[in-house]
């Protein structure tokens, strides 16, 4: 297959890049970093040039926190949903589409409602489409797992309020796994929550990657989500996953049925393992 990929330079498009090109697909990327820059690209016809010989469009292009550049309506609903109509123009079928879980009904926050908004154009259009929402994605070379390593590795660890937020992490590997799965599957039109298959709670998380550094369990220090909001208002400005919006995501903790995701791949997600913490998709390698 030739597969555009929108994002490729980032750590999901990275992964999903050389699994694919493992398979023995041929790979268009478009990014800032391939001379793309997708913020500019509003317009069905700013793609079409793009498209010429694509079988199958990939968007995994995302940002945590707005910076001055980078702003969340451009790159996660404009440009996107310029993209999806350009498919439809141009007769590519397959497009796939990199949400987030919660990005539906309840969401509450720009980055939410952003991905959601481009999520119902693709949905609204005559095209084979995914539309998938992964759950907080670990792995090697994850910017948001490297952080929270750097934050379990401290002598003391930190957690906003109870530390009792729920989250159900997914490896890079079953996330790229799931894409994978979504270029042959005959059952299209799917909106998935891609999670794991375990729950467990903020704290526990950072304890559980201090063992995967050979770390003994950590005092916890809980601060009041009152401050901790205080603190990102502060900080927000120059470290992006910092800004308010990401605490009250992180505060407000998502939930999902793993079942349909199980029923899609045909297998569960991966059981948590300290050595998953530092593979990719590629050194993974059970991606079947």
């Amino acid at each position: 297959m030739n597969i555009l990929l929108a994002g490729g330079s980032g750590f999901l498009g990275r992964n999903i890049a050389a699994v694919i090109a493992d398979a023995g697909h041929q790979i268009t990327n478009v990014s800032r970093s391939h001379g793309v820059d997708f913020a500019r690209m509003l317009a069905a016809e700013d793609w079409l040039s793009h498209l010429a010989g694509i079988d199958v469009v990939i968007n995994c292009v995302g940002i945590i926190g707005e910076t001055g550049a980078q702003r969340f309506e451009p790159l996660h609903t404009l440009a996107p949903a310029a993209l999806f109509r350009a498919c439809q123009q141009a007769g590519v079928r397959r497009v796939i589409q990199i949400s987030a879980l919660g990005a539906d009904e309840s969401a509450f926050s720009s980055y939410h409602l952003s991905k959601r908004a481009a999520d119902d154009v693709l949905r609204s259009l005559d095209l084979d489409w995914f539309v998938l929402r992964p759950s907080l994605i670990y792995g090697l070379g994850g910017k948001s797992a490297g952080l929270f390593m750097r934050m379990a590795s401290m002598p003391m660890i930190s957690v906003i309020g109870d530390g009792q937020q729920q989250l159900q992490p997914i490896h890079i590997s079953d996330v790229v796994a799931t894409v994978m799965q979504c270029l042959v599957s005959t059952k299209t039109r799917q909106t998935l929550d891609i999670v794991g298959n375990e729950t467990v709670t903020f704290e526990e998380w950072l304890q559980w990657m201090r063992n995967a550094q050979g770390l003994p369990r950590a005092r916890v220090i809980h601060i009041p989500f009152a401050i901790a909001m205080f603190m990102a208002h502060l900080l927000g400005r120059f470290y992006p996953m910092m800004q308010p919006q990401n605490l009250r995501m992180l505060q407000a903790g998502y939930w999902a049925d793993v079942k349909p995701l199980a029923r899609f791949l045909g297998r569960m997600p991966q059981t948590i393992e300290a050595s998953l913490f530092f593979l990719d998709a590629v050194c993974e390698g059970r991606l079947s």
